[in-house]
């Protein structure tokens, strides 16, 4: 139903423009390949807002993946609309062909430091996009992404500047209905709605070990929406971090004090120890689908749930949650012994679940002769599965699970990258 909106949001456009133009077919098929593309970079827009809503329902992984997926799409119609239309004067040829530069520059520049289809999959290019970050900062990034909106506002005056399409009333009030709708959410989300999210100050900041640390924040008012395995944007009030917002899970299943379990890999993450108690934060969210997901069953299923490193911080809630309505068995693997800093409280959870919890800790990745010796029959063929980690893990412990039987609906995972 998502991927239907790839279909749907251009048409009231394409039909406005199809049924006022007086051009030959040929010349309205090209002008409609540029509507298709200026009308799924809005869309791209519309969906990097992050919709709470949307992310409930089908996820904000799949979100994403569509917001980057257009991009690259509407590369497509953009470029036989350049090729095969003319414009009537400098200003306007200038404005379309510029405009398609720049959303080609940022797409490219997107793929290595904004999405991981390529950093995933790749030590390679994973450790050049590391090297380069110490230049190219996330923030830097975020704001080479926002030329987005300067491509919109390049083609939306592309179009008030050609004489043979801006004669159409009815098309132009809808064409710029589109446009102005879509920025004004944009602004009024990114610069307005931050007042109105979850807000709280720092409670404790403390390291658990060499590169990983808990921070709790007690809220101003409950999460009264937050569910078990749930994750947030973090905006903290500190100039050293310079108020940019970073998805983190929450470790346990509390609504009036969230409790995050923060790795310190990137340039960030690595500033995050500087922060004080009492410094305020803002929230974005609640996010997730995994209590839904383990909702969904009517039977009692088990839990599977796989953690690496940092990633066993929502699998904690989920754990805590059903200790003792389902069968649970909990991997973590960890790079060092000192990394399982959770074991005590771990060890607590079995004691309350009454045999019904499993817990396998170990050093070094989980591989598939291990899993097939460590996950009975019953939880390989029924269980839910929950990965949890750095991306490229994933993705191998994903394709690992897949080969001793595990069915690709069974496997489910919040990697936030396109």
């Amino acid at each position: 139903m998502m991927w239907s909106l790839v279909l749907i949001f251009p048409l009231p456009l394409v039909l406005a423009l199809n049924l006022q133009s007086t051009d030959v077919p040929s010349m309205r098929l090209y002008l409609t390949w540029g509507l298709i593309a200026y009308s799924w970079w809005l869309l791209a827009i519309l969906l990097s807002v992050r919709p709470t809503w949307l992310g409930r329902g089908v996820g904000l992984p799949s979100v994403y993946a569509l917001h980057g997926m257009l991009g690259v799409f509407a590369l497509v119609p953009a470029y036989l609309h350049k090729e095969n239309t003319f414009a009537p004067d400098d200003l306007s040829r200038f404005l379309g062909d510029w405009g398609f530069y720049a959303a080609l520059a940022v797409l490219c520049y997107s793929v290595v430091f904004m999405s991981g289809w390529l950093t995933d999959r790749s030590r390679l290019a994973l450790k050049v996009k590391s090297r380069l970050e110490t230049v190219f900062r996330r923030r830097f990034s975020v704001w080479i992404h926002r030329l987005n909106l300067v491509v919109v506002l390049m083609i939306w005056l592309h179009v008030h500047l050609i004489g043979r399409v801006n004669q159409h009333f009815v098309f132009m009030a809808l064409f710029d209905f589109y446009t102005v709708v879509v920025l004004g959410i944009y602004v009024w989300k990114k610069w307005v709605a931050p007042d109105s999210f979850l807000a709280g100050a720092v409670q404790e900041n403390v390291a658990l070990n060499g590169s990983t640390r808990k921070i709790a924040i007690a809220l101003d008012r409950t999460a009264a929406t937050s569910r078990p395995g749930d994750f947030y944007f973090l905006s903290f009030e500190d100039a050293r971090l310079g108020r940019e917002w970073h998805p983190f899970s929450a470790t346990d299943e509390r609504r009036d004090v969230l409790t995050f379990t923060i790795r310190q890999t990137g340039d960030y993450t690595r500033r995050i120890g500087t922060v004080v108690p009492d410094t305020r934060v803002r929230l974005e969210g609640p996010f997730g689908r995994f209590d839904s997901v383990v909702n969904r069953r009517t039977d009692d299923a088990p839990l599977v749930l796989v953690g690496m490193g940092a990633g066993i911080a929502p699998l904690l809630s989920l754990a805590a949650q059903y200790l003792t309505d389902r069968r649970i068995h909990l991997l973590w693997s960890v790079r060092h012994a000192d990394d399982a800093y959770y074991g005590t409280l771990l060890d607590a959870y079995e004691r309350r679940s009454g045999g019904r919890l499993t817990i396998t800790i170990q050093v070094g990745r989980f591989h598939r002769d291990q899993l097939r010796a460590l996950l009975p029959e019953g939880e390989v063929r029924r269980g839910d599965f929950f990965v949890v980690g750095p991306n490229p893990a994933v993705l191998a412990t994903q394709r690992t699970l897949r080969r001793i039987g595990v069915s690709r609906s069974r496997i489910h995972h919040e990697r936030l990258t396109m």
